[in-house]
């Protein structure tokens, strides 16, 4: 697999620049960090939910999530308050381009019927969110201990001014996004 970040480095910040007419290569924009999380709603019934899929995630990021509280009681949705109900898990730096890496040429292949992904998920300030379905589709998952289907949400947190900025840098870097939509 070859190393995104020093490509990143060496041939995309001098595409990008020429590209959008940055005076320097500092004004190119980049990826700060890659925001995963991941809601447990079993964890409500079930406390020892939230410690498996903890355990999943830390195993697919290489890192330990932060378990995440309610803030308050909600009764339609059986909820207490300060009830553990999600993970959490930043990444920066070498583990960040290392699940990229992954993502890119490992995960997003393995999915079924997979077109891209969806090239409408920025929030107007050049971040980018995406949604996985399974965790079956990481290489650190074994398909036999897995006791529920659990998804996750993925944010590309950029230095970008703009979406379009943000998108041509995320192509760049290798996510590929739906060319019309299916």
């Amino acid at each position: 697999m070859k190393d995104l970040r020093q490509d990143y480095h060496k041939i995309i910040v001098k595409k990008l620049q020429d590209k959008h007419k940055y005076k320097n290569a500092m004004s190119v924009p980049r990826l700060t960090k890659l925001v995963i999380n991941r809601g447990v709603g079993e964890a409500r019934e079930n406390p020892k939910a939230i410690d498996v899929s903890a355990a999943e995630l830390a195993s697919i990021v290489g890192q330990k999530p932060l378990v995440i509280n309610s803030k308050k009681a909600i009764a339609a949705f059986k909820l207490k308050g300060n009830t553990p109900i999600g993970l959490k898990v930043t990444l920066r730096g070498k583990r960040m381009w290392q699940f990229i890496n992954k993502l890119i040429g490992i995960c997003l292949p393995k999915i079924r019927d997979f077109r891209g992904v969806n090239p409408k998920s920025f929030d107007g300030r050049g971040n980018y969110s995406m949604g996985i379905k399974e965790q079956l589709i990481f290489p650190e998952v074994d398909y036999n201990k897995v006791d529920a289907v659990r998804g996750m949400d993925i944010t590309f947190v950029t230095s970008a001014k703009t979406d379009a900025e943000a998108k041509d840098l995320l192509e760049a870097l290798g996510i590929p996004f739906r060319t019309h939509d299916a």
